[in-house]
């Protein structure tokens, strides 16, 4: 596309896009490095900033892919064309006046950095889209922490008694 006389900065747009759109969070740092390809290009010009394209397309062809948080964004997006007009939770509400405290805003909320494993449990979305869950992380590069780590959170957000079996074990 270079040779052929295409405008760099145009090819870098389109390899930003591909590191947010094909390659997401299974490789965050190619978000990264094509911006930087990108002010490569921009501060250096060209001929120069071609291996600066160079570099960022061959990083973006090796790197693992995943659409999962595109996928999630427009999921998003659907659900907020549909529920545009749902309540957000009280306790979520700031409360700065009395009024609205006594209406029960802001009653309730946990703030993460108070709890000890600094999760909060507590409802975010409407009632119509409790539990609804968008972001999907793949097993592919470091989606897989992610997907881990959402695993861990919703452990912790289980009640204790949600874990344990009806009938306890006796000691022998």
């Amino acid at each position: 596309m270079i040779e052929a006389g295409e405008d760099p900065l145009y090819i870098a747009r389109r390899v930003v896009r591909m590191a947010v759109e094909d390659i997401g969070l299974a490789d965050p740092n190619a978000l990264s490095l094509c911006m930087a390809a990108r002010d490569a290009v921009d501060f250096i010009g060209m001929p120069e900033g071609n291996l600066a394209l160079a570099q960022a397309v061959v990083y973006l062809s090796v790197a693992p892919k995943s659409n999962a948080l595109y996928t999630a964004y427009g999921a998003v997006q659907h659900d907020i064309e549909q529920t545009a007009a749902e309540p957000v939770p009280l306790h979520l509400r700031n409360a700065p006046t009395g009024l609205m405290k006594g209406l029960g805003y802001g009653k309730d909320y946990q703030y993460a950095h108070d709890l000890e494993a600094k999760v909060a449990n507590m409802q975010c979305l409407p009632d119509n889209l409790r539990d609804r869950v968008y972001y999907r992380p793949t097993g592919e590069g470091i989606e897989k922490r992610i997907r881990d780590r959402m695993e861990e959170i919703r452990k912790l957000r289980t009640p204790p008694a949600a874990n344990k079996s009806s009938h306890p074990r006796k000691e022998s």
